[in-house]
């Protein structure tokens, strides 16, 4: 075999992501564990107030101890004077590492052929080398649910942690079955169809759903009894579903359509989610009544409809909240989950509040998707997911200068850096002539 040249070589290097080995000033950097102590901070815990002048120990990737002042021997020592500390932000919806280059279809994995695959496992699909990783991290967001889509029963999602090289490694310890509940209405100003077409379309899908939910139920009651069944992925994991091993993430935006969910749902003894909500607030009552959390966004959206004001997809959260719903934030992107916390910001300065926003994107997220033992607070015993930031990462001032992911020291690097790195002072730079 011939030897790679120096250029050669260098060139791999350039394509090798962040989680692997970035070149920052030189030197090869990449994700460390150890022992960390983050000294005289300001600590935003979210769930216990915010404390002053407190330093945050992190060791074996948990938060070992909180406190003013804290002996920890053989610590690498980070000032945080002047810093804040939060928990790490969590985006409850994206499709983050199931594609790269949206043009590009052998890059994209978030949809598979068929109207029912529930068995489709995003977590397996999950690129842990995106370059959408790194340039997430860097805004504080540490954990995302990544969703597929695509049929009436697309996939399973998977709550990740943004560290790791494999999809094993970066899973937080949630699942959902997702949903697409049928649309009784247009898809968008391209849809031509027909009242009659729309109508009919929506019928099938409805009698689908129920054909294939009753379907499950037979298959789980026959599984309990141990009878022998032929193998049928999608039908057993649909099956954990109505055995309540798994939740269902129902995706639904349309006022009339939550109203047909809510009441499709009803009879139907399951964990439920229900995701998009783009038109909550309009029956925000009844959704509070149901129970059911809600994850809704992306907040910095243009509204469903030409006459509603320019500002409801920003106070759609804030009004369900405020009528008792668990609300959590999601951008629903894949490049751009970064903006998760302007979406969040968003949300707070349109009658959602900053306590809540915050939340939003931290404890409300974990309750929901059951790992608020782990995340979504700066709690001793909790897993060490923390950003140390200048300020609000709300507000687009304030700099995230720190990450820890399962108690790892992240570099804060990524290709869109790096690109501003290099060009920034070109050496040697082009003469104009």
């Amino acid at each position: 075999m011939k030897r790679l040249t120096k250029t050669f070589f260098a060139f791999l290097i350039a394509l090798v992501p962040m989680m692997a080995m970035a070149q920052i000033d030189g030197e090869f950097i990449k994700p460390r564990t150890g022992k960390f102590l983050l000294k005289n901070a300001t600590v935003v815990t979210i769930t216990k107030g915010v404390l002053t002048n407190t330093s945050v120990l992190v060791a074996d990737g948990m938060i070992m101890e909180i406190g003013a002042s804290i002996a920890a021997n053989g610590a690498e020592e980070i000032d945080c004077t002047g810093l804040f500390i939060y928990p790490g932000m969590i985006d409850s919806g994206t499709q983050l590492g199931l594609a790269e280059v949206s043009s590009v279809a052998e890059t994209v994995d978030f949809s598979e052929v068929g109207n029912f695959t529930p068995n489709m496992q995003a977590l397996t699909a999950v690129n842990p080398n995106s370059e959408a990783i790194p340039v997430t991290r860097v805004s504080g967001v540490t954990t995302v649910l990544t969703v597929p889509s695509g049929g009436l029963f697309p996939g399973t999602a998977a709550l990740i942690n943004l560290n790791g090289y494999t999809p094993d490694q970066m899973y937080a310890g949630f699942k959902a079955v997702v949903m697409t509940f049928p649309n009784s209405g247009r898809r968008g100003r391209y849809d031509r169809r027909s009242d009659d077409d729309i109508k009919k379309a929506n019928e099938k899908s409805l009698k689908d759903a129920n054909e294939i939910w009753e379907n499950a139920i037979a298959y789980n009651s026959m599984k309990k009894t141990g009878a022998a069944l032929e193998f049928y992925p999608e039908m057993d994991q649909l099956a954990k579903v109505i055995s309540k091993e798994l939740p269902l993430l129902v995706q639904v935006d349309a006022a009339s359509d939550i109203q047909n969910a809510l009441k499709w749902l009803e009879e139907k003894d399951v964990n439920v989610i229900l995701s998009g909500v783009a038109e909550g607030w309009r029956v925000a009552d009844e959704i509070a009544k149901s129970g059911y959390p809600v994850i809704t966004g992306p907040v910095q959206e243009l509204p469903t409809r030409e006459s509603d004001r320019y500002d409801t997809p920003y106070t759609n959260a804030g009004k369900m909240a405020k009528a008792g719903v668990k609300v959590a934030i999601r951008t629903d992107e894949i490049e751009n989950v970064r903006n998760l916390p302007f979406h969040a910001a968003y949300a707070a300065a349109y009658g959602l509040g900053k306590e809540e926003a915050w939340k939003a994107v931290t404890i409300n997220p974990a309750e929901i998707f059951g790992v608020a033992d782990k995340y979504g607070s700066v709690e001793k015993g909790k897993v060490a997911n923390l950003i140390v930031a200048t300020g609000d990462p709300f507000e687009t001032r304030a700099q995230v200068i720190h990450v820890f992911i399962d108690g790892y020291r992240i570099p804060l690097s990524n290709r869109h850096i790096r690109l501003y790195q290099e060009f920034l002072e070109r050496s040697p730079g082009l003469e104009s002539k």
